[in-house]
């Protein structure tokens, strides 16, 4: 696993992280049987409550990494509902701190990602959308049947909760097999579409490519790094930044922006030690804002490194990139960028882990001294009384 045996993952203190890595495929296939098998629940359950009400509001929420999952699936949602739904994403620590500006008193349904389902701030959020919203339901998307979130929910018939296959619930301390998982069952409760079984053909012929793939990139000694896509491959990045930094303790400065947004501002990052991943769409439109800023980069007067994820061999990215990951070659893949996202987040969770271990860290508690923690501590939440 990842060129290396278990004994010597055990040692590096890295082994949950590589195991949650790899086993994504076969979570995927379980979790895949698991909504098929439970549809005749949460479809009548999401139904009836379109039924009910003329409009209706979904949020997505949940802190860091669950964030991050109703951040990247939210805009292909959007296109795939009437206008009497909105979609959106709201994390749990802006809807705390601000509640006044995040809930209004409208039919709403709060989707909740967590691995744990015990963070202070999701439940103070639930907490929030009772107190304030008069038709509040709930549908609880998490690794944990006994955490807060899902035990306070037995016995709300305004509730439903979504486990996730039990090795999702990762032990590691950053969010990989719950990631995908968490994100795969919003998309299928909401589009009432299974996942394409090719991508998970794709991610078992991928996964065992990556480790020299990676090697060979962390060969280069880069201190940087920024993930850029569009839409929501743009709203994936910020997850792909968010793993470098967790499993480098910050050692590496890891940044996250559109394709077209680079250029305002944040491209002065760019230096001869930063590393650029860029996660190319499916759409023929959007793809060529990806392309121009790859040779906007390529040509830039500094000379980072590029490494560019595409879905096929691209001859034209290959020219530029220094390295070019075809992540889904010999596999039809649907053509949304919900499935590329899928496998574009393997590829940067192991280049995460590889970092990880270059720099001497011990990915699966990165930080031993608890300046951070697998769940979140030190959170005073207040009452709201407005």
């Amino acid at each position: 696993m990842f060129n290396m045996t278990n004994e010597e993952l055990q040692n590096k203190q890295a082994l949950h992280t590589a195991t949650e890595i790899q086993q994504q495929p076969e979570m995927w296939e379980e979790l895949r049987t698991i909504l098929s098998e439970q549809r005749d629940i949460w479809n009548p359950f999401l139904t009836a409550i379109y039924e009910k009400h003329d409009y209706v509001r979904v949020i997505f929420t949940g802190a860091g990494t669950s964030a991050f999952i109703g951040d990247t699936i939210t805009p292909l949602l959007r296109t795939n509902h009437q206008k009497q739904i909105q979609l959106d994403s709201i994390a749990t620590t802006d809807i705390v701190a601000s509640p006044a500006e995040y809930l209004q008193d409208v039919p709403t349904i709060m989707v909740s990602f967590a691995r744990s389902g015990n963070s202070p701030e999701s439940v103070a959020a639930v907490k929030l959308g009772k107190q304030l919203i008069t038709d509040f339901y709930q549908v609880i998307i998490t690794c944990n049947k006994d955490g807060k979130l899902a035990a306070d929910t037995k016995e709300d018939t305004n509730a439903l909760t979504i486990l996730m296959p039990e090795k999702a619930h990762d032990k590691g301390f950053a969010m990989t097999s719950s990631f995908t998982c968490m994100l795969i069952s919003a998309y299928t409760l909401f589009t009432s579409n299974n996942l394409d079984t090719n991508v998970i053909q794709a991610a078992k012929k991928l996964i065992p490519s990556i480790p020299t793939s990676v090697k060979n990139i962390c060969d280069f000694d880069w201190e940087r790094i920024i993930y850029l896509g569009s839409g929501m491959l743009g709203q994936l990045s910020h997850e792909a930044a968010l793993k470098m930094l967790e499993l480098s303790a910050g050692k590496v400065v890891a940044l996250h922006e559109s394709s077209l947004g680079f250029r305002h501002g944040p491209k002065s990052v760019l230096n001869d030690q930063t590393a650029v991943v860029l996660f190319f769409s499916q759409d023929a439109y959007t793809r060529k804002y990806d392309m121009d800023i790859l040779r906007e980069i390529a040509d830039s007067p500094v000379k980072p490194k590029i490494i560019a994820l595409t879905t096929e061999q691209n001859d034209a990215v290959e020219t530029l990139a220094d390295w070019t990951i075809p992540v889904s070659a010999g596999f039809n893949i649907r053509t949304d960028d919900f499935h590329a996202a899928l496998l574009y987040i393997l590829f940067a969770q192991s280049l995460a882990l590889q970092k990880s271990l270059r720099l001497g860290i011990t990915p699966d508690n990165p930080s031993p001294d608890g300046n951070v923690n697998r769940v979140v501590q030190g959170v005073t939440i207040y009452d709201y009384d407005k």
